[in-house]
């Protein structure tokens, strides 16, 4: 009888998949969030994204524009009113002179990502960075073919989170390609000062090492400045320098996959080349929003980063109240990284906390095992909710 459907696992099917794929491990931040998904009584901090929607006035831009028919292919690069855009945000920001040949529109900040290490890295070559990190910040470049050596950053519970830059540099080998800097950091909320940004410009120069600076956190910051330090003022036409931003965290625009890359007008020219072999092209209806987001959403910003400071402030006082919890400080993102003592096996912590009390927090371990013993808590929610996830916090503790 001929049998229909398909067997769960097929082992010829398996081992024809590039090792390096089969080697790469589920999302535990997935793990968690897939079982607590569609309950009504759970509190959701495991994702990295705002509990308020889109604002009005983006949503309907995009809206305006499918009205209007602005449903075909783009260019590869993106539109160019977006492109010039994004340089006069840019140059707003920073002081810069940057063009609109410096900008690459791409279907999100993780697209951004690929393109760029697709650009300029290999087989065999390698790449350094920091950890605890985003786990497809080093799960790309190994798909890729390339080894990644990271650097821990180290905890403290008053200075909060530390590089030691000199301990970056001697992880550089000949075959290193890249540094790649997510900065201001998830999870840890870490950001490079100008100063060590200057020294890693200079070493990454005399070596010829790309540095590749995922900025996506660049507008929340909690320290009184409206940007955290940024390698977009380093950039020059001929520096190895390329710059991932997002419209996702700052504008609340998670769901609409929409970044760029910012970079010499030598490296646009490779990159745009790429998008075509990837997506093609961002929608257009997304980009026009992406223009409003740009223009218009500067007191949108403003507001929200108030909010997320305010549901920070009663977070870290609520974890810092709770004996046996150490909370690194940390002026940038909207993660709190805490240690709890007794604490070995997030992940299991973290699906008994939302079996038990409906909170959903990300194991650390999700974010390299220099993450081990930490749990990451979003707080771009309200006060409200943040409240309610650590009262179930506190009756969790007290059990164990």
């Amino acid at each position: 009888m001929r049998e229909t459907g398909f067997a769960s696992s097929n082992s010829f099917v398996s081992e024809g998949i590039r090792s390096v794929v089969r080697d790469i491990a589920p999302s535990q931040i997935r793990e968690v969030a897939h079982l607590g998904m569609g309950r009504d009584d759970v509190v959701p901090l495991w994702f990295g994204e705002p509990d308020q929607p889109t604002p009005e006035f983006i949503c309907r831009a995009a809206m305006d524009a499918l009205a209007a028919g602005d449903t075909f292919y783009q260019p590869n690069a993106g539109i160019a009113p977006l492109r010039t855009a994004l340089s006069d945000y840019m140059n707003g920001l920073y002081g810069t002179a940057l063009l609109p040949d410096n900008v690459i529109v791409t279907v999100s900040g993780l697209n951004a990502i690929m393109v760029a290490l697709q650009a300029v890295l290999g087989a065999g070559d390698h790449l350094v960075t920091t950890a605890p990190i985003w786990p497809n910040l080093v799960a790309i470049p190994r798909v890729l073919g390339a080894s990644v050596t990271t650097v821990p950053l180290q905890a403290d519970a008053k200075a909060g989170w530390q590089l030691d830059l000199q301990a970056l540099f001697d992880a550089c080998r000949p075959s290193t390609k890249v540094i790649l800097l997510n900065t201001p950091n998830n999870p840890t909320g870490w950001m490079m000062s100008e100063g060590d940004q200057a020294k890693l410009v200079a070493f990454a120069e005399e070596r010829g090492i790309w540095i590749i600076a995922d900025e996506v956190y660049a507008r929340l910051v909690y320290n009184g400045q409206d940007y955290a330090p940024s390698f977009v003022p380093f950039l020059r036409e001929d520096r190895r320098i390329m710059v991932i931003n997002s419209f996702s965290k700052a504008w609340a625009m998670t769901g609409w996959r929409l970044g760029w890359i910012t970079a010499s007008r030598a490296a646009c020219i490779e990159l745009e080349k790429l998008m075509e072999f990837n997506v093609s092209c961002p929608a257009g209806f997304i980009q026009q929003a992406g223009i409003v987001a740009l223009r218009e959403g500067e007191d949108f910003v403003a507001t929200a980063r108030a909010c997320y400071a305010r549901s920070r402030q009663v977070l870290v006082d609520r974890l810092s109240a709770m004996p046996r919890v150490m909370l690194p400080a940390a002026d940038a993102a909207f993660y709190a990284f805490f240690h709890i003592d007794g604490v070995t096996d997030t992940l299991g912590f973290a699906k008994k906390l939302l079996g038990e009390q409906g909170i959903g927090l990300a194991p650390g371990e999700a974010f390299g095992p220099e993450g081990a013993g930490f749990i990451r808590a979003c707080y771009a929610v309200s006060e409200d909710r943040i409240h309610q996830a650590m009262d179930g916090m506190e009756r969790f503790l007290n059990t164990m």
